[in-house]
């Protein structure tokens, strides 16, 4: 049995635009893209911190440090610039890949410039009750 489970993670970042008129997806720096692991086309989750939205997407590369974070199409009416967003992706794993598995998180500051990149604990490490970010 397989089981889903967050792969990568960019924390915190800044929608810098909401395209309305661009076909879909979220146009996300490509440096940022690389340093979550995350391809191109691949499904996204987006979580608004600002406003409790939540939608599937697609990420597609914006020029590298650049800073860019875009909603793009219908998506772009979930969000407005200067919002504080999440992107998620997940991936299916065979219990014996577990063993060794930790998501990987990405943090940027408020212009998208990257910070740190950092593992989650692996399942294997105890979790603390508390942490700082």
């Amino acid at each position: 049995m397989q089981r889903t489970l967050l792969l990568s993670k960019i924390h915190n970042c800044t929608l810098t635009g909401a395209n309305l008129n661009y076909v879909g997806s979220i146009s996300i720096d490509e440096a940022i893209l690389n340093a979550a692991g995350i391809l191109p086309y691949e499904q996204v989750q987006v979580v608004n911190v600002n406003n409790g939205e939540r939608l599937i997407t697609y990420a597609i590369t914006a020029p590298a440090h650049s800073g860019t974070v875009e909603l793009n199409g219908a998506a772009a009416r979930l969000g407005m610039p200067g919002d504080r967003i999440i992107v998620m992706t997940y991936a299916q794993f065979e219990p014996e890949e577990l063993a060794h598995y930790a998501p990987k998180v990405v943090f940027v500051d408020q212009h998208n410039q990257l910070l740190q990149v950092r593992p989650y604990p692996s399942l294997l490490e105890p979790t603390p009750l508390i942490h700082d970010v």
